[in-house]
């Protein structure tokens, strides 16, 4: 590639304009702050005709980098290890809080109130040195690049935040629902698995991992005497059970960053064929996490047993669910789930015994 010819006023204001759209196009795009890091890299690069560009976020010492990407001729490394600071170049940067721009090497901080980190692009020898439409061009971009970054920390904050909050609700959960009726420590694997067999975004595999830990929330608001029963439910126990689904989905509802799993943990005990409850939907009109939840659900509770039911193995567990395919469970769901399920047999499922012990 042909480094760009900044020559005339009328290219440059093209290549501005170029250059922000292409990072506003990037930042807006990526929802993971270590995937960002590496396309920026290679946009870089690209950008500027650079064969090496390195990337660095700081955690709060200034100190330590927290992230790194580094790109260039040979390789593409990107690191979430923690690594302390030793280049000369790298510490005046940070030092100074201000841009170097010496030969064939462009460096400059990444500042949003404080210094969050630094990027240096290189060009091999041979190549035009940068200029100061280069360092204007590059700071530019890092400034849109910083929004980017600022957003997905906050982000990452907010999701420690939640899981946080999702944990504690557990505990509460855990303290009033029997261990025989909590799932294994697989569960949320086993659901997540699933959405990713089904080709599920990222973000609806987070809502689904969420709602994985919280589908029984409802059940803390059952009395104790109904959920330990070992004997036969009564049709007025049994309609107390089917409230379930609900109640947990208005103990969730005032948290707004939980909304998206609401539709899953209400509507996991819908069957396919319109039989299930509480609204009786059927196919599409169930949320296809909810269909998810509820084969996963329903194979947990066959291999783990309950107090009223007899543990099933394996093999008659996914037996039942082949069964039950078009009736209860949506078809797609349940040949998802026996490709799964044949990963996760061997490797999680056969330590049943021990985990139950």
């Amino acid at each position: 590639m042909n480094t760009k010819n900044y020559s005339t006023p009328t290219k440059k204001y093209r290549s501005l304009i170029s250059a922000v759209h292409s990072i506003y196009r990037l930042v807006n795009s990526t929802y993971g702050l270590k995937e960002l890091i590496s396309r920026m890299s290679r946009l870089f690069c690209q950008f500027f005709n650079a064969q090496y560009c390195l990337i660095v976020l700081l955690d709060s010492s200034r100190k330590y980098s927290i992230i790194k990407c580094l790109v260039n001729d040979k390789k593409r490394l990107a690191l979430d290890k923690k690594a302390k600071i030793t280049g000369r170049i790298e510490k005046r940067i940070l030092r100074t809080a201000s841009s170097i721009r010496k030969g064939n090497l462009l460096g400059i901080p990444l500042i949003c109130e404080d210094v969050l980190g630094f990027i240096i692009i290189k060009r091999s020898r041979g190549n035009p040195e940068f200029d100061i439409y280069d360092q204007e061009m590059l700071m530019t971009m890092a400034e849109q690049a910083v929004i980017g970054i600022k957003n997905l920390q906050l982000y990452d904050e907010q999701q420690r935040i939640v899981l946080g909050s999702i944990k504690s609700l557990v505990t509460l959960l855990d303290t009033r629902v029997p261990q025989e009726y909590t799932h294994s420590p697989y569960f949320s694997k086993l659901v997540c698995a699933l959405g990713n067999e089904m080709h599920l975004d990222e973000k609806q595999i987070e809502t689904l991992k969420f709602a994985s830990l919280l589908h029984d929330t409802g059940k803390a608001d059952i009395p104790a005497e109904i959920l330990t029963k070992t004997a036969k439910l009564t049709a007025e126990e049994y309609d107390i059970i089917k409230k379930h689904p609900v109640k947990g989905a208005q103990i969730l509802r005032p948290l707004q960053i939980l909304r998206p799993v609401i539709p899953i943990i209400m509507h996991h005990h819908e069957k396919y064929n319109g039989t299930g409850y509480p609204s009786h939907l059927k196919k599409g009109q169930i949320p296809l996490g909810a269909r998810i939840m509820a084969v996963a659900d329903a194979f947990e509770a066959m291999v783990y047993g309950r107090p009223y039911r007899e543990r099933m193995d394996i093999a008659s567990a996914i037996k039942e669910i082949k069964k039950k395919i078009g009736t209860q469970f949506d078809p797609r769901v349940v040949e998802s789930f026996l490709k799964v399920i044949k990963r996760f047999n061997k490797r999680i499922y056969l330590q049943q015994d021990s985990v139950k012990a």
